[in-house]
């Protein structure tokens, strides 16, 4: 994986006029616009991509009460007829039941399979609605709508859709690439700082996978890139061109596209053990601990510097996130119900485990073949003991 040419200094993006990132793949390429007040003219260019198409909205309800009325709006004036599913808030969603909620109240909808599914809200929206899109009518056209740090620069872009099983994260799915993605910067004003803060996660991950500058930048810019504006939106750019590039040469995971789950396989195994409660870790913030987790592992083993793991954590540190399993309020779980819910993870192969490790920051790469009894020692170190745990 590499990331494009990308400018030390944030020149190419505008106040007036949004960033464009091509996703190239064919005769199902499509571009992720970033910037503010995309959802006002949301209308117009889901009709240029879908034209006469009905669109049936799936959002949450706190998503709802903030952005669902300027786009009802926008589709109004471009002559779009619309419906509204509407789920709770959180990785409950993202269940059996909630994907049969979606599609039945599709179906309901009289939508046919020439219409659109639009995905307005965060990533559980966004894989939830993906995946409806996906399976209704054999696949419907996808719009996304992300409006959460996270679904911006990661979940929205690639196709990925699913939902999660009570044997662990997004182990039921399909690969769906969307017709558009309208990323609105505006929108992430409303995010609560918790939210925000995990999706910075996601961002700093395409700096430490291969791109070192893209890391120091986020250091020199944290502070602008959380307080808005065109840094915001060009580290939104950078994310994205990042994940586009490596997209378009692997489209279904097969090869480097693994090297985007950096931090994932801790991150996932610590979300399933907490019961996806979304009061005590979300997505990101497993994310930011498992990719410290990977980063220290990686020291653990020999292959990368102690410096550059401490430099890791005390930069996701800085932008508030956890960094290790103690910061999790209520952990119970030891190191062998962690390697057990690890086994679960989709990069599983013939039963070996696969990690995301580093030889530094910027030179992440693809462990197959990880012995579990060195990941089990490495994670009793890392447990705390329990007069210690949050």
């Amino acid at each position: 994986m590499s990331n494009p040419a990308s400018p030390t200094e944030f020149e190419t993006v505008t106040a007036t006029s949004p960033a464009v990132v091509p996703v190239r793949l064919g005769d199902r390429s499509y571009d992720v616009l970033i910037g503010p007040d995309l959802l006002r003219d949301a209308g117009r260019r889901i009709a240029a991509v879908a034209p006469g198409a009905a669109c049936g909205i799936v959002t949450d309800t706190t998503v709802a009460a903030h952005h669902l009325a300027p786009l009802q709006a926008s589709l109004d004036e471009a002559g779009l007829r619309h419906t509204v599913v509407t789920v709770a808030p959180g990785e409950g969603s993202k269940s059996y039941a909630g994907f049969a909620e979606v599609c039945d109240a599709l179906l309901a909808a009289r939508l046919e399979r020439g219409d659109c599914v639009v995905a307005l809200g965060g990533g559980v929206v966004g894989d939830l609605a993906g995946f409806a899109a996906a399976s209704l009518k054999r696949g419907m056209t996808l719009v996304q709508l992300p409006t959460s740090l996270l679904a911006q620069v990661d979940s929205s872009v690639g196709g990925k859709t699913a939902i999660n099983s009570p044997l662990g994260k997004n182990l039921v799915g399909a690969f769906h690439q969307p017709s558009l993605v309208l990323a609105d910067t505006a929108s992430l004003d409303t995010l609560a700082p918790r939210e925000f803060r995990a999706g910075y996660a996601e961002l700093v991950k395409y700096g430490l996978i291969d791109d070192l500058d893209f890391f120091q930048w986020l250091e020199r810019y944290r502070g602008a890139v959380c307080g808005g504006g065109l840094e915001r939106v060009e580290a939104i750019r950078r994310a994205v061109a990042a994940k586009a590039a490596v997209v378009a040469r692997d489209e279904f995971e097969t090869g480097d596209r693994a090297l985007l789950n950096l931090g994932h396989t801790f991150g996932h195994a610590l979300e399933r053990l907490t019961g996806y409660d979304g009061t005590r870790l979300v997505h990101g913030e497993g994310v930011a601990i498992g990719m410290s987790l990977a980063f220290r592992y990686s020291v653990h083993e020999g292959l990368c510097s102690g410096q550059d793991a401490e430099r890791v954590t005390a930069h996701l540190r800085a932008a508030g996130l956890p960094t290790s399993i103690g910061a999790i309020p209520g952990w119970t779980a030891d190191a062998d119900a962690m390697l057990d819910a690890m086994a679960q993870d989709k990069k599983v192969s013939r039963g070996s485990l696969t990690f995301i490790l580093a030889r530094g920051i910027g030179q992440s790469f693809i462990a197959r073949g990880v012995v579990p009894e060195r990941v089990r020692a490495f994670l009793r170190d890392e447990l705390p003991p329990d007069g210690e745990r949050a």
